[in-house]
């Protein structure tokens, strides 16, 4: 029996997978996809070469992965934020505030690898995994809203696709403002009022008539 036959010379002792994927997050969110070189990666991520390709292949397969990764992170923090045991608005108001707080976190890259990098990277099952990941996201908003309607919160007429397009549309806008340096505390103030106006956006238009 052959033992250790694939592992590459250079192996770093102790090698943890998901902190190297971590790493390489930071990367492609710091140089995007097509600015980013394999020696980028190695001086990111810590490892040599060989240790690179033989654990995560090359760079688009990397990518991929990364991609995965974070989306799941990602998408999981927020789905707990949407879906805390409150009121409808408060866990409107918790999403948005979540996706102000993600992409104004201290010390983290520029650039959100779901909405600025992934978007521009020509690669169909990038692409696809995109475009999955949007429904999904539209699936879980949709489910929070119809839950309010089964609340009481909202009428059962209430416009449940055309909302849950909005609270996403906006929450990628905070997103887009953040990366552009708009301070974090006016994004919150902003997330809070969203909000109110997706639930009763009457009552902003009559604001704004004043």
């Amino acid at each position: 029996m052959i033992k250790n036959a694939a592992r590459p010379r250079g192996r770093p002792r102790n090698f943890d997978e998901g902190e190297a994927l971590e790493k390489a997050t930071q990367v492609f969110r710091s140089k995007g996809y097509d600015g980013v070189t394999i020696d980028d990666l190695v001086a990111g991520m810590g490892v040599v070469r060989p240790s690179l390709y033989f654990f995560f292949g090359d760079k688009r397969t990397l990518f991929l992965r990364v991609l995965h990764a974070y989306a799941e992170k990602k998408g999981s923090r927020a789905a707990k934020a949407l879906l805390e045991p409150q009121s409808l608005r408060d866990s409107l108001a918790g999403f948005l505030r979540h996706a102000v707080e993600s992409a104004t976190e201290e010390g983290s890259a520029p650039g959100c690898l779901l909405l600025c990098i992934a978007p521009v990277v020509n690669d169909a099952e990038v692409q696809q995994f995109l475009q999955n990941t949007v429904a999904g996201g539209m699936a879980l908003v949709k489910r929070r809203f119809r839950d309010g309607i089964s609340a009481g919160e909202i009428p059962p007429d209430f416009p449940v696709t055309a909302r849950a397009s909005q609270l996403l549309d906006i929450a990628r806008g905070l997103t887009m403002r953040a990366q552009i340096g708009t301070p974090r505390k006016t994004l919150l103030r902003d997330a809070n009022e969203a909000a109110d106006l997706l639930l009763h956006p009457r009552r902003g238009k009559a604001a704004q008539d004043h």
